[in-house]
């Protein structure tokens, strides 16, 4: 083998090559997912650390499913949502009380004898989360909510949805889905693995929206920091539930001193015509729907 070979592939060579096929107008490159270049941070620039967080579960329910594997990526970013450096990130897998669903193995990978033995011990956990400013996940509304169940530390922490923080069709995108807007970003990565999906997030969030111009964690940043409204559709008639489903609602069975109702979060803005919603088409009678302001401490947990 010659010494070329032994050193690796030519990345300006394979970059050449690329450009060449994307010049043609016949060819679209994707790039594989990589460490994000560091920027060095202008002198008197406020800076926070964010932590993107992704989990892999035996399931959706966080009352009865378990996380096998946690992911954690801490980041240095500026209150205008400029990225400028990545710490290591905190990834370790967890072997649940019952058996790894095929479905679930199908999807991640991960079988009951990749995770046999392995813990995450939650005392970790909180001291790696401790010096965030935020908390970000890529459907927060699923993370959350398993993520305090295991760790009290994430209670306290404001947090965001990459999902939903950001209005990607007004950004030009079709979908919201991780690996779509990675693609549309020119980059792949391996999905349904923790620290994966934290990497690309990073990635996409650090660079420009396509119409506004402004960084996707800019976005993300300025919708988290608006109020929201969390509305719950208390005794709602048993036959709307798919209708209160498909329209975004979730359903509250758990005994958290909250209802056990369907409820929404929406914005400030839209919390009028969210309660006439409920009037016309759920009650069918002039009702006032229990509202309460909603910020980033409480957005998408359970417990708010």
């Amino acid at each position: 083998m010659s010494d070329d070979a032994m050193a690796g592939p030519d990345v300006a060579h394979l970059e050449g090559m690329a450009a060449l096929l994307e010049a043609s107008g016949q060819y679209r490159v994707l790039r594989r997912v990589g460490t994000h270049s560091p920027v060095d941070v202008p002198a008197g620039t406020r800076t926070r650390i964010g932590v993107l967080l992704d989990l892999e579960t035996t399931g959706l329910d966080p009352q009865k499913d378990e996380i096998i594997e946690m992911a954690m990526l801490p980041f240095t970013y500026g209150l205008d949502g400029t990225v400028y450096s990545v710490g290591e990130a905190f990834s370790q897998l967890r072997q649940p009380s019952r058996p790894i669903p095929p479905t679930i193995t199908a999807l991640t990978g991960l079988t009951d004898k990749a995770v046999a033995g392995h813990r995450i011990d939650p005392a970790e956990v909180a001291r790696f989360v401790a010096p965030a400013a935020l908390v970000i996940a890529h459907n927060a509304s699923f993370d959350r909510p398993f993520a305090e169940a295991f760790c009290d530390a994430f209670v306290a922490k404001p947090w965001a949805c990459s999902l939903q923080g950001v209005d990607w069709a007004v950004e030009g995108f079709e979908g919201s889905k991780l690996g779509y807007l990675a693609m549309k970003h020119g980059l792949f990565f391996d999905g349904h693995r923790a620290v994966h999906d934290c990497q690309a997030t990073l990635q996409i969030l650090a660079r420009p929206l396509f119409r506004s111009g402004i960084t996707a964690l800019a976005r993300l940043l300025e919708n988290a920091r608006r109020p929201s409204w969390r509305i719950w559709a208390v005794e709602a008639p048993f036959h709307h539930k798919d209708t209160l489903k498909a329209r975004g609602y979730r359903w509250n069975g758990e005994a958290n001193g909250n209802p056990k109702a369907w409820y929404i979060d929406v914005a400030e803005d839209a919390q009028e015509a969210e309660c006439a919603f409920l009037c016309e088409s759920i009650y069918g009678r002039p009702v006032e729907p229990l509202a309460r302001r909603v910020t980033a401490y409480e957005r998408f947990s359970i417990r708010g």
